[in-house]
């Protein structure tokens, strides 16, 4: 059936691919799973279009109108009946492509529907008809099960948006509006995009055009917050902006120096073998010693957004079972590649294959995710008790390296004053806080941080500039983690002494 004056597209989303495949393959019964109808429509056109080599009628049907060939043209008389509906598409002469929305229940109510969908699988096979249904509800009857491919289509990926991009200009053009599209500009907004749905990309768009941003690189803002606003809707993944760098971090520097080196290797270049670019890392330690912050900044030095998956929301039901809501995250985040992904505190959310139910379920998942998941996605992970986490999740193969973040050193400790201190307005030089090395041993990075905050807060209400004095009485004030949880500390420094990488170099 495939027209041979054709030729294959050098760029093709994967969706789209994936439809075309089975337009060549010429399997007529077809259930996506998506809620985007519109976008479902531009894909079938395309599809059939590249499948047959000229366009093909695309008949849509919905309950309230029936079966439409073009959007505004009268309906098919009689075809809101679901059963009318089918028996038109059995007696239809030629190749076409029927777009069914929402006839999950149809088929679920009627068993005339799903026997009549039966039998259109032998009257379409061969005669370049495709009957295609999509619902935002998974339904497959028993009876079709064998008959009918299934697909979920993904939010749309670089391809795809950059597509959808281009048209868009075109239309801002036309009604005068300023246009930028060179390679450097769509790239940059296709990135900035990826994650949303076609419509989301489309309100985003407007967004910045009507608030005079035109459509070009002074749109990023606008686009960004679109974005982080529809992707933290979602419920399981939170969009992370301005993640911060390297520079953020105090101390640190083997795990730094790793990060650089690889920062190439991680760029999606033919010339990488695939084995060699970076899968992820897992960094793990004391509490309050920087492992989310280096995690934020590992995004930063890759120049990739940053994602986090809930596991809380995971497991909280509300998003269907958790197995499946951990599965679909995934498969959102290997859409939205390349980015980084951080779970934090995986130990809590993802446990041994050995637990019974859905954690089990999810650890099996997430292992040969880990191993097959798509090139570009850099998986970030911490931990504060890795001995929690069964060997099959920390053995090489499945993150590059494994890093320890321990209780900074007292060069570390006072890198960490300066950052916080210059942050906040101060003058790390004026102060000499090479005086508080020896008060603040042992002591964790977060300590730090709100000894400066406190320090800063006190001079402030008394209304002066901060002096050394109120660091080093905020100083006296804070009892360390390293104290209060001496035992649990030590415990995890042995634990990890000959088990990890550590992110700093030894004393």
């Amino acid at each position: 059936m495939k027209a041979e004056n054709v030729p294959p597209r050098a760029t093709e989303s994967r969706s789209g691919k994936e439809l075309r495949a089975l337009f060549d393959s010429g399997r007529p019964l077809i259930y996506i799973l998506s809620s985007e109808e519109q976008r479902v429509a531009r894909l079938l056109r395309d599809a059939g279009r590249h499948s047959f080599g000229k366009p093909v009628p695309l008949w849509s049907w919905t309950l309230t109108e029936g079966l439409q060939c073009d959007a505004g043209a009268p309906p098919a008389e009689g075809t809101t009946d679901p059963r009318a509906a089918l028996e038109f598409i059995a007696a239809f002469n030629g190749p076409a492509v029927f777009h069914l929305k929402d006839f999950h229940d149809p088929m679920r109510e009627s068993a005339a529907v799903r026997r009549r969908l039966r039998d259109l699988y032998a009257l379409c096979t061969g005669h370049g008809k495709f009957v295609v249904v999509s619902s935002p509800v998974r339904f497959i009857p028993d009876e079709l099960l064998h008959d009918i491919a299934y697909i979920e289509l993904n939010v749309p990926d670089f391809v795809e948006i950059k597509g959808y991009l281009e048209e868009q200009a075109a239309g801002f053009k036309a009604q005068g509006h300023g246009v930028d599209t060179s390679e450097a500009t769509l790239g940059l907004m296709t990135r900035a995009l990826q994650g949303l749905t076609l419509d989301e990309a489309g309100f985003a768009i407007r967004r910045a055009v009507s608030a005079g941003k035109g459509f070009g690189l002074a749109a990023l803002p606008a686009l960004f917050e679109e974005k982080r606003l529809t992707v933290n809707r979602s419920g399981t993944i939170e969009y992370i902006p301005d993640a911060g760098s390297l520079a953020d971090v105090g101390g640190l520097e083997v795990m730094k120096k790793w990060l650089e080196e690889r920062r190439v290797l991680f760029q999606p270049k033919d010339s990488v073998d695939a084995d060699m670019v970076p899968k992820g890392v897992l960094v793990m330690g004391v509490s309050g010693c920087g492992k989310s912050l280096s995690i934020k900044a590992i995004a930063a030095c890759f120049g990739l957004p940053l994602y986090r998956i809930d596991m809380a929301e995971i497991f909280s039901g509300r998003h269907g079972p958790p197995e499946w809501a951990f599965a679909h995250a995934c498969r959102t985040m290997e859409a939205i590649a390349p980015a980084v992904v951080w779970f934090d505190e995986i130990e809590l959310g993802i446990t041994s294959a050995a637990t019974t139910g859905e954690q089990g379920r999810i650890f099996a998942f997430f292992l040969t995710w880990m191993q097959e998941k798509v090139r570009g996605l850099f998986v970030a992970a911490t931990a504060n008790r890795i001995d929690l986490l069964p060997a099959e999740m920390i053995r090489k193969g499945r993150f590059d390296e494994v890093f320890f973040v321990d209780l900074p050193r007292s060069d570390e400790r006072l890198d960490i004053f300066r950052i916080h201190l210059a942050r906040r307005g101060g003058d790390p030089a004026k102060l000499g806080i090479e005086r508080l090395v020896g008060v603040t041993e042992s002591w964790t990075g977060a300590e730090i941080e709100q000894c400066v905050v406190s320090a800063i807060t006190k001079a402030r209400l008394a209304g002066r500039e901060l002096a050394f004095d109120d660091l080093l009485r905020a100083a006296a004030r804070i009892i360390p983690l390293s104290k209060t949880m001496k035992e649990k500390v030590d415990q995890l420094r042995n634990w990890a002494r000959d088990r990890a990488a550590p992110a700093s170099a030894r004393p």
